[in-house]
């Protein structure tokens, strides 16, 4: 089953990161080894992640190159930090 676009579709550049709330449940050791595939594939092949993450305004999902992942962020070209609890999925 795919869970394909789970959220709103922005921009990254849209991201509004003051409104960026944790998920429900706390998925990040299961995309664990998604966010390092991820990770990979933005360095390596500059290959773009569907990633959706939880706010206040509901899930939202970007499409954009994940440039590092840190123990607590997922963090984006511009600075963006994206929390790890706040990620519901990542999809390649």
């Amino acid at each position: 089953m795919h869970h394909h676009m789970l959220g709103e579709l922005i921009q990254k550049e849209s991201i509004e990161v003051n409104k960026i709330i944790p998920a429900d449940q706390n998925h990040t050791e299961e995309l664990r080894n998604k966010l390092n595939s991820a990770q990979r594939l933005g360095n390596e092949f500059k290959s773009k992640a569907d990633i959706t993450f939880n706010t206040s305004e509901g899930a939202k999902t970007v499409s954009t190159t994940v440039w590092s992942v840190t123990e607590k962020y997922l963090q984006l070209k511009n600075g963006i930090h994206i929390p790890l609890n706040s990620l519901i999925d990542i999809d390649f």
